[in-house]
């Protein structure tokens, strides 16, 4: 037990090692940032080009990945917004902490649950084409939606109430916005890892077996060949997705083994650690949804049309 509190404190003050805000480091904040900016501008393009066109908003289909978008972009900017708050050493309350981590993890796995929604979609429609305008409505897809966040947020909001239950000061309190600042039990660490590896192995039987059922179906049906092929490499690309979401899921892990590669050469881990920010957490959550909207032959023109600022034609 007196192990497992030393590791989560060690984790913990790896975390925050204090940085000078010299040229250096102002220069790689900056690029972080922009990363960020500019990818949410991105899909706030899609998004509203999403709703420019009635099929879209009420196709299950463009909804989730509607939900996608806003959930990424949730995503990258806490993310983002932690980042500085721990290169500012700053100090949060624990009540405002929470909320942000409460965002942050839910949205970090809301991303492979949404997937495997999408999956489950493409799956009814290429098995079951003639109910799938009766089982994937527009009513039950958000639903679906509420039962993504609920899942998504059910550990965290957990370990919030465990820890303002067992600590009356837990609101006024301040803390470096972490979420290993709000275990406050060995235990909880084990839950949270536990979770995290059950709702990715559970969505990757999810994308895997309607990826087998698509293609069976694809060789098997002579009629609409063209529509289960199509689905066929778009549960493919829910794959890749996730493995994307995969590279985020062990960003601490990753942190935890740069931390004893580089002992006691606290500059090199900083250097390691920003490129792990940016390359392990960031640039995947940028590069899953721009990846999937442009494919899509009825999204691609419309964005193209609006990050053009309306000077591309475009059908209607």
């Amino acid at each position: 037990m007196a192990g497992s509190n030393e590791s989560v404190n060690a984790f913990i003050s790896l975390n925050f090692i204090k940085v000078e805000l010299d040229g250096g480091n102002i220069a790689k904040l900056i690029v972080a940032i922009l990363t960020t900016l500019l990818s949410v501008y991105v899909n706030c393009i899609m998004l509203y080009a999403l709703k420019s066109k009635r099929v879209f908003k009420e196709s299950p289909r463009y909804i989730l990945f509607a939900h996608m978008l806003f959930n990424d972009s949730v995503h990258l900017i806490l993310s983002t917004l932690m980042y500085v708050l721990a290169l500012a050493f700053l100090r949060l309350a624990k009540a405002v902490c929470s909320l942000i981590m409460l965002l942050s993890t839910a949205t970090f796995l809301n991303a492979p649950l949404n997937l495997a929604v999408m999956s489950l979609e493409r799956y009814v429609a290429i098995r079951f084409p003639l109910r799938h305008a009766e089982i994937a409505t527009p009513k039950r897809t958000f639903i679906a939606i509420c039962f993504i966040w609920l899942f998504g947020s059910a550990n965290v909001l957990t370990d919030i109430i465990f820890a303002a239950v067992m600590d009356p000061t837990f609101i006024y309190m301040q803390m470096h916005c972490s979420r290993e600042q709000i275990f406050i039990k060995p235990w909880q660490v084990d839950v949270y890892n536990g979770c995290n590896v059950f709702y990715f192995v559970s969505v990757t039987v999810v994308i895997v077996f309607t990826y087998i059922s698509i293609m069976i179906t694809a060789r098997s049906v002579s009629s609409n060949k063209d529509s289960a092929k199509k689905a066929h490499r778009t549960v493919l690309l829910h794959l890749v997705q996730l493995g994307l979401c995969l590279t985020s899921f062990i960003y601490g892990s990753i942190e935890r083994a740069l931390y004893l590669m580089t002992g006691n050469d606290v500059a090199l881990f900083k250097l390691l650690r920003y490129l792990n920010f940016l390359i392990v957490l960031i640039l995947p959550r940028c590069l899953s949804p721009l990846i999937y909207g442009l494919r899509d032959d009825a999204v691609r023109p419309l964005f193209k049309h609006y990050f053009c600022c309306g000077h591309t034609k475009t059908k209607h």
